[in-house]
């Protein structure tokens, strides 16, 4: 079964106001891919549509060849996962308590009895904090959490909003050293919404430059880095 993500055509509107228009992008199966833009460009609907939580007025979203239905809780079913935005953990319920949470949704017969254990191999932090309120932990403890919870869904898609926001430097490269670890040994396919273009491009094998709602630029994430155009608009130099 293939993991590959695919966006076709995709628009999206709130309102009269069109967020979307017609965003069209692959993400090859295990690897990853970099959507980045400024504020409002469009990065987030791409994720709310991914995820079900606006409904596209047209085009289509599909893994591995079959179309997630434009429904909360369909692309969840279909094995993708969203760390979101400001990581939105259970402030009051323990680390642990927190990462089971993200396997909710997996039958009981198929969670694989290892996958805490391997969430704690990639984040040896949260093995030692498992205890400790998530409402306590620093930003980049708290993101690190985040991204294990949505691995506890055993996706075969997993979508990162804005990983880096509010995160120290040295804690944003480590976070970008083990998201390519995880797309590497799990072989997992990885949409990353950055506004920090360096960090995500670095990371990625596919990027994606969205403006205003529509795709300006497509690539390696080697090939956008020395675009003249992103390093004037997103990188500063």
């Amino acid at each position: 079964m293939s993991n590959d993500l695919s966006i076709r055509d995709l628009s999206v509107a709130y309102g009269p106001v069109m967020a979307l228009h017609g965003v069209s992008f692959d993400v090859p199966e295990g690897r990853i891919a970099a959507l980045v833009g400024s504020n409002g460009a469009g990065k987030s609907t791409v994720l709310k549509a991914i995820c079900g939580m606006v409904a596209p007025a047209s085009g289509t979203i599909s893994v591995g060849g079959t179309a997630i239905p434009a429904r909360p809780g369909a692309a969840l079913r279909q094995g993708v996962a969203l760390s979101p935005e400001g990581r939105r953990l259970f402030g009051r319920l323990s680390v642990e308590e927190n990462l089971r949470m993200g396997a909710y949704a997996v039958p009981r017969a198929e969670l694989d009895p290892g996958v805490m254990e391997r969430v704690y191999g990639y984040f040896p932090r949260l093995r030692e904090r498992r205890r400790q309120m998530a409402g306590s932990l620093s930003g980049g403890e708290q993101q690190m959490c985040a991204i294990g919870r949505a691995l506890m869904a055993q996706p075969r898609v997993l979508l990162l909003d804005e990983p880096s926001l509010g995160i120290a430097p040295i804690i944003v490269a480590e976070l970008g050293r083990i998201i390519a670890e995880i797309s590497r040994d799990l072989g997992m396919t990885v949409l990353l919404v950055e506004q920090n273009a360096q960090m995500a491009l670095s990371l990625a094998a596919t990027g994606v430059v969205l403006e205003t709602g529509r795709v300006v630029l497509t690539g390696t994430g080697e090939e956008l880095l020395q675009s003249p155009e992103v390093r004037a608009a997103y990188l500063g130099y």
